[in-house]
Parts: C-alpha cells; structure tokens; sequence
C-alpha cells in the first residue's frame, strides 16, 4: 500500500479511471459482438446502422485514450471490410 498522500490519491484515481476504461471497453466489446452476428446473418441495413454506432464509440474512446489510436484504426477498418462485403454480396 502506498504510504505518502500523493502516492494514496494516485491509486484512487488509477482505480476510478480503471472502472471507467472498463466499462467503456466493455460497452464496445458487446457492440462488436452484436456487429458480427448482424454481418454473419447479412442484415445489411441493421450492420450499417450498428457500424456506425460502433464507429462513434470506437472514436471517441480513443480521443479519451482508453484505448490507442492504432488499434481504434485497425477494429474500425476491420468492421468496415466486413461491411463491405455483405454490401457486395
């Protein structure tokens, strides 16, 4: 355990933060799962609109560096390949 008071309040805000990038994480983990089983049962219109839910989310996590920008880059150029594909399909 920390023992100076400015090592004890950077543990509490390392914690909150933690909870909070959790919850954010999770919230885009769920709507990837939702995004894939649309794109799987070709339900075009529905992956459209949850793409672009998931796009937003994506963004703005990585503008709150939850997660990296590489990384939002690369699930959000994944997302819109499969997109694509059932477009073309």
């Amino acid at each position: 355990m920390p023992i100076k008071a400015n090592a004890k309040k950077a543990l509490r805000q390392s914690l909150k933060r933690a909870v909070r990038n959790k919850a954010v994480k999770d919230e885009i983990k769920s709507l990837r799962v939702k995004f894939r089983k649309l794109v799987t049962s070709k339900e075009v219109t529905a992956a459209a609109e949850a793409a672009r839910l998931l796009g937003k989310k994506l963004d703005k996590s990585a503008s709150k560096k939850v997660m990296k920008k590489n990384t939002v880059a690369r699930l959000k150029s994944r997302m819109m390949g499969k997109l694509n594909a059932i477009k073309k399909a």
